[in-house]
Parts: structure tokens; sequence; C-alpha cells
């Protein structure tokens, strides 16, 4: 018995070691550890990266990988295509899976004077797809990825096979969230970016539960977004006037709607409209869940939506 007791403290001794000597490393050299982390997810998704200009000179910057029919993931505002590697490690035996920075954030094209509208950004999707030579897509998009992925359907109806709307952005006419009240009393939004301190007050809020990450990691994340910071001011006003639910009407793609029960980002009652806009639709709320279900919880997002493409081949 004591035998085994020393060998439970040495193995506890050794974690321990293990832990420290990792938090040390990621405070000693926070941007290494962070693209280390990222790089080792992405492997694990069997992602690698790429790039693409458009005819315009506006560049993509994407992640690839699996094989089967396309699926195409767009990320929120502010964000980046790395919301979706966690689940794309669900999805990447299954599915071809494309998953840009949107044009105006993370890696992808910057420029100030650019369209951001969901139809601009519709209308660039197409290009990337078509150059890819893709033939017709799955659309999957959170938030303002959402928004766009319905713009994308509404003009290229025949070639949109699915539509996957997580947290959708666009339906204005559902009651004002937590946080557009703030900023309709405000003028400030509380997703905008100007340093650290509002990176990790934003972390908290899309997400119910967040999951813990250290400091100095958050710290490198907030860099893009700090970056940023005046073209995402410029873009999500734009968002905010940009309805959805008159260009989706009718629409018969077959399309599966998921909210999370606690968004305090966009009010979860737009899911019961675009449901009864779109007739061949079906909705699926998360129960304590925020505005990010594909990371507050990857496994039951990953089973409802593959149970979801299962039933369209019946």
């Amino acid at each position: 018995m004591r035998a085994l007791k020393k060998i439970l403290i040495a193995v506890i001794a050794v974690v321990l070691i293990g832990v420290i000597a990792v938090m040390g490393w990621i405070y000693a050299m926070p941007e290494q550890a962070t693209q280390t982390i990222v790089n080792l997810e992405r492997q694990h998704a069997g992602l690698t990266r790429h790039e693409l200009t458009l005819a315009s000179g506006e560049k993509y910057v994407y992640l690839e990988g699996g094989t089967g029919e396309p699926l195409l993931l767009l990320h929120g505002f502010g964000a980046n295509k790395d919301n979706f590697t966690r689940i794309a490690a669900k999805l990447v035996s299954r599915y071809h899976l494309i998953i840009p920075d949107e044009m105006g954030f993370a890696e992808s094209s910057h420029d100030m004077d650019a369209d951001y509208l969901t139809d601009a950004q519709a209308t660039r999707l197409h290009e990337l797809v078509t150059r890819l030579k893709l033939g017709n897509v799955h659309l999957g998009g959170n938030s303002m990825g959402g928004h766009i992925a319905m713009a994308y359907a509404a003009k290229y109806p025949t070639q949109t096979n699915s539509l996957w709307l997580l947290n959708p952005g666009g339906v204005w006419s559902a009651p004002p969230s937590e946080v557009f009240k703030e900023y309709h009393r405000t003028g400030v939004h509380p997703l905008w970016v100007h340093d650290s301190a509002d990176f990790k007050r934003v972390f908290s809020v899309v997400m119910s539960d967040p999951p813990f990450v250290p400091t100095p990691i958050l710290n490198v994340m907030a860099q893009p977004s700090i970056a940023n910071e005046a073209l995402e001011r410029k873009i999500l006003p734009l968002l905010s006037k940009d309805g959805i639910e008159g260009r989706v009407t009718g629409l018969m793609v077959p399309t599966l709607i998921v909210w999370g029960d606690e968004d305090r980002v966009l009010h979860p009652e737009g899911a019961q409209i675009l449901h009864k806009l779109m007739p061949n639709s079906r909705v699926i709320i998360m129960k304590g869940i925020g505005h990010m279900p594909m990371l507050e919880d990857v496994s039951q997002t990953a089973q409802d939506y593959v149970a979801f493409r299962r039933s369209l081949t019946r």
C-alpha cells in the first residue's frame, strides 16, 4: 500500500511539474504558445491553411480539409476561421470543409472602402466557390456568418444544398438582445474591442460558459480585433441595418436553425421568426448555451448537424 501511495505521489508530482512548465512557457512566450496551440488544433482537425486572390485583388485566407460534399463554414463578427476548428475535427471525416476568414476580418483583406453588406460578401464567397470548383455547396454560419450564409442562399438558391444557421444575424424584427439594448442606449457596441480588457469582456459575453483561457493567450487573441477596431466600427452599424428576412421568405433550401437559449448578443426569438419564413427549416434550441454553440458544446452541436445532413438523404 505504501508503494502504491509513493507511485501516486510521484505521478501527481510529474503532472504538476508539467503543468507548471506549460504555464511558464505560456507566460514567457505567449505569441509562440498561442500559435502552437492553434496549429495543433488545426492539425488535429485535418485542416491546412490556404490563400486565394479574387479578381478584385482582395485576398481570402481559408482552412480546408476532408472529403465529401463541400461545406463552407462562416465565422461571426470580430471572429475568425478558427472558431470552427474544434467542431471541424468532428466533421472532417464526412465533409469537405472550407472555412474562410470573412473579408474584413482576421487574415483576409481589410479594405476600409470595400462593401461589407451581406449581399457583397455572398458575391465574394460565390467567386471563391467558383474558383475552387466546388459546385453546389452546403453552408454553415454563426452570427454574421449565418447572416451571410442566408444572403448567399437567397442569391444562389439552386447552388445551395442546405443551410446550418448558428445564432444567425439579420433577423432584426426579433426583440433587441441585451447587447443591442446597450448599443442603442449608449451608441457603443459591446462587441467593439479597443484593448485587451474589452476582448476579455467580449469573450464572456458571447459564451454562456466560456472555456478557461490563460490571460496571456487571451491578450494575444485580442490583438487582431484591436488592430481592426476602426473597420469593425464601420461594419457593425451597416450589418445592423442589413435585414435578411425579406430575402429568405419562402426560401426552400433545407435549413437547420440552432440557437442557444442564453444568447445575449442576438435574441433567441429569431429562431422561430426564421422558421416561419423558411418552409423547409427545423429548429433546435440549446439549453444553457450562449451565442456560439459550436464552441460551447462541440459534441452536441456536431451530432445535431450530422443527423440533419443524414435526414436530407432519406
